[in-house]
């Protein structure tokens, strides 16, 4: 087997008993790292401290994902106008935020008969949205109500939160005379 010292350096080719005599000789342990590889490569090392490196990678690209939201809004196919507006504008919330949101135009009685009225209904709320959303799946029709997916147009990562920056107040000597003078004068 091929052999990687303690301290990264190439010892070479050695048999099994040596490459554990030299780990022993050490205190580490030996691992093996590519099984595969013609001869096998072997390298000596703390296996525990080897073992905890690896999970807090682990951990650091699980926190470094994206957890992507799905949102969900109903409406009714009489909904008022009011009522669609708050509606929209809490859609337009959610994605401007990074998070997809599923509509849903829910139909009761007669209403089922006319689902050309819920589809128009999504449609219109996918074109006044089209500045912050795509529509990733068209409204479809599910038993007793219509559903459609919108998705934002920028990644939930790449969303930054940007402080408004403050005015810095303005000392009545910087501003000059002329210009002092002109706003203490009343004007008719």
């Amino acid at each position: 087997m091929r052999l990687i010292g303690h301290e990264g350096d190439q010892v070479g080719i050695v048999d099994i008993d040596t490459a554990l005599a030299m780990a022993d000789e050490v205190g580490l342990d030996l691992v093996e790292i590519s099984p595969d590889a013609q001869p096998p490569v072997c390298k000596v090392m703390d296996f525990g401290k080897y073992k905890y490196e690896i999970a807090q990678k682990a951990r650091e690209a699980r926190q470094n994902q994206t957890h992507i939201v799905v949102k969900e809004m109903r409406l009714g196919l009489k909904i008022e106008p009011h009522d669609y507006e708050t509606k929209r504008n809490h859609i337009e919330k959610f994605l401007r935020a990074g998070d997809k949101v599923k509509v849903t135009v829910q139909f009761r009685g007669r209403e089922q008969t006319r689902p050309e009225m819920g589809y128009r209904l999504l449609m219109k709320l996918a074109e006044e949205l089209v500045s912050v959303a795509l529509v990733e799946f068209a409204p479809k029709k599910e038993g007793r109500s219509m559903t459609m997916v919108l998705g934002p147009l920028v990644k939930k990562g790449s969303i930054k939160k940007v402080a408004p920056a403050k005015a810095a107040p303005v000392a009545p000597e910087a501003v000059p005379a002329t210009e002092a003078v002109l706003e203490a004068t009343p004007t008719e």
